[in-house]
């Protein structure tokens, strides 16, 4: 019987937090089929996230409204109040996010665009449009919408966008060719925006653009990457970037949590974009000849986000505060310094999101997961002290190869 009595319940295995990325993926991710690849890859998407999202504007407060209704998951709402912008988005299948119909309302010209796209994985081909069916004018090509074409596959990307109701000879208004070998990526866009007298445009160079790229990509935000890229614009412009994504795992510390709570995952994203403008010299010693901006972003748990960036005018920092209710809020306040001037000031956002699903899936059987939050066994880890360094880019605790609706499917589309 004393034995019966003695008996002491075993204690629970410890346990490594894996949290979700604050926004995965961007926004700009679920209409990306609307846009020409060479102006989604090369790191771009990220750059652009990176140095942009949660740098609320000085003297603003932003807010923003992402809602999906619970009874019908074929339809969502995006309401950008500061810039007056709301789209109403409709997919004929919740499980195919690439064919969708989009209103699109603005204060701004046009104010009423229709944009959609029907996308066909199997065979790598879609057509997509852009027709403004309120505008205050129609004074050109544009004006009466757009027509495009395209091809992609794992390593190939091409297509052309169209005016189909040209008014002139301008019938073509842009058109690319993409591919990857490995881990290299090239691309060239044909962009004629410039004319050339008593020539045809396609002689004038200021229409070419030429990238190159070298990295390792993930679908997974929870494996690193590495992005690097050149780029030639318009016969005038010198483009190079880097974009790094590092997760880290680091011990935790925190009497609030649980007692088997042994490590969090972090996430660290840094990037910079150097801009050269090749023109005559009397123009070199314009600052806006050649600027170089730097950002970095650390996600320290699923609740605070800390960016920064640094450019030639100006640097900014925020510092943003998620909840991860249903749907989920986001409280964001940014300082910018503008040293053209010597003043601070400040801005806030509101970010109100319940379009994006928080979920990854685990591919590692040997780590099994708790709660729906991501908290996996950190059996495989054995972090002790003395074992394991406090801080470690290696991640060792499965690969996550789960991928957003959004993005799907990955292998298909470069």
């Amino acid at each position: 019987m004393g034995g019966l009595f003695s008996s002491t319940k075993a204690p629970p295995p410890p346990v490594v937090l894996v949290p979700p990325l604050f926004d995965f993926p961007p926004l700009a991710a679920r209409t990306r089929m609307l846009e020409s690849s060479y102006n989604m890859l090369f790191g771009k998407l990220a750059l652009r996230g990176l140095f942009e999202d949660y740098f609320d504007a000085a003297n603003r407060f932003s807010t923003v409204f992402m809602l999906k209704p619970i009874e019908d998951q074929h339809v969502d709402l995006i309401a950008i109040v500061s810039v007056k912008r709301v789209s109403f988005m409709f997919l004929r299948d919740a499980d195919e996010p690439h064919t969708f119909t989009d209103l699109y309302v603005s204060s701004s010209d046009p104010i009423l665009l229709m944009r959609a796209c029907a996308y066909y994985p199997k065979y790598g081909l879609g057509a997509f449009g852009n027709f403004p069916v309120l505008k205050k004018q129609r004074v050109c090509s544009e004006d009466y919408g757009t027509l495009g074409l395209r091809y992609g596959s794992s390593n190939l990307s091409f297509g052309a966008t169209l005016f189909p109701y040209s008014l002139g000879d301008n019938f073509l208004k842009s058109a690319w060719l993409v591919s990857k070998m490995g881990r290299l990526t090239t691309g060239v866009q044909y962009d004629p925006q410039f004319e050339k007298k008593d020539d045809a445009k396609y002689k004038n160079l200021k229409n070419w653009n030429y990238a190159i790229d070298y990295g390792i990509g993930s679908g997974s935000p929870l494996s690193p990457s590495f992005n690097f890229g050149l780029e030639f614009a318009q016969n005038s412009q010198f483009i190079a970037s880097f974009y790094q994504h590092v997760v880290v795992q680091r011990r935790v510390k925190n009497p609030l949590e649980e007692n088997e709570v042994v490590g969090i995952t972090n996430y660290i994203d840094f990037g910079f974009e150097l801009l050269r403008r090749i023109n005559d010299q009397k123009e070199l010693n314009n600052i806006q000849d050649s600027t170089f901006n730097i950002a970095a972003s650390w996600q320290a748990n699923k609740n605070i986000l800390l960016k920064g960036k640094v450019g030639p005018l100006s640097s900014s920092l925020s510092l943003s505060f998620k909840s991860w209710w249903k749907p989920s809020f986001s409280f964001s306040v940014s300082a910018i310094r503008d040293r053209t001037i010597g003043k601070t000031s400040f801005g806030f956002g509101l970010r109100v999101d319940n379009v994006r699903e928080a979920s990854y899936q685990r591919a590692d059987p040997n780590f099994v997961m708790l709660t729906p939050n991501k908290e996996y066994l950190a059996e495989g880890i054995q972090w002790k002290s003395g074992k394991r360094p406090m801080l470690q880019s290696d991640v060792n605790s499965g690969n996550f190869d789960g991928v957003p609706r959004e993005l799907r499917p990955l292998a298909r589309i470069l």
